[in-house]
């Protein structure tokens, strides 16, 4: 398997680093405030650590929900993080047109769920030369993500990271196939598990998606002891108040005990994997 290697920190060697941050950026103070508190349990556990929040969330189940600070502002907040605390950033694009902008500031470009397949998309963040981490759409099997690699590759970009996120089931959940870490990681690339994502419920609420956090521990556990290679964790210090995915968010407060939890999986997955 190809290893990506981004500054420091390195996808598929020993470390399992952590993604994680607020799923939208509120506001520059509260980016700030979340992203010490995770560098310092990060760096007390030696867990390599990339902010990740986002600019715009263009996929809202209302037209009322809250979107984010938009292009500009967005990245104004994650440069000052990514500059504050020495750490990597990342976000999600959802035009061709966003790859450009946000290869000036962050470090890995995110490409959404539900956009995984988009062409023009994929082509634009794969040109820029960053670390690409394309998230499986829920309506896709494992397998497929072979054709979105291709994509990637066919316009010089090898630095790739695919997110397991979980699929579809019926009409208004997601199961975690814990088996698509395995037929992902045969592609040749790094395989991240996405541990809020896949708890949701879309559209369980009537203007918002619902989720069941209490099963993000043991679907994380899960994935780690398949072989997951890294973590993308959506962290809030007030979950109730958070104003994108508050039912799925992890908690700032308990982030310190799922973490040591998970570097324990993950050194057992080392030794018997």
């Amino acid at each position: 398997m190809n290893k990506v290697i981004l500054d420091k920190i390195t996808f598929g060697d020993s470390s399992i680093p952590f993604i994680g941050g607020p799923c939208v950026i509120e506001s520059r103070d509260h980016c700030l405030s979340v992203a010490e508190k995770i560098v310092e349990v990060t760096s007390k556990l030696n867990i390599p650590f990339i902010f990740k929040s986002s600019f715009d969330k263009a996929n809202r189940t209302s037209i009322s929900s809250f979107r984010g600070n938009g292009l500009n502002a967005g990245l104004k907040i994650l440069e000052e993080i990514k500059h504050s605390f020495d750490i990597p950033v990342t976000t999600d694009i959802h035009l061709p047109e966003h790859a450009n902008a946000v290869s000036d500031v962050v470090d890995i470009i995110q490409i959404p769920a539900f956009l995984c397949r988009q062409t023009d998309l994929l082509i634009a963040a794969a040109k820029t030369g960053k670390v690409v981490n394309v998230k499986k759409g829920q309506f896709l099997s494992p397998y497929k993500v072979e054709n979105i690699i291709k994509k990637l590759e066919d316009n010089g970009n090898k630095n790739i990271l695919v997110t397991e996120r979980g699929n579809t089931f019926g009409f208004d959940s997601l199961v975690t196939d814990i088996r698509s870490i395995s037929i992902m990681k045969k592609f040749g690339y790094p395989v991240i598990f996405d541990a809020t994502h896949s708890a949701q419920i879309p559209g369980s609420h009537e203007n918002t998606t619902g989720g069941n956090r209490e099963y993000i521990p043991s679907q994380t556990f899960a994935a780690v002891s398949a072989g997951a290679d890294g973590i993308f964790m959506e962290v809030h210090n007030d979950v109730n108040n958070a104003l994108s995915d508050a039912s799925t968010q992890w908690p700032l407060e308990k982030l310190e005990n799922i973490l040591k939890s998970i570097l324990a999986f993950r050194q057992t997955y080392l030794k018997y994997g």
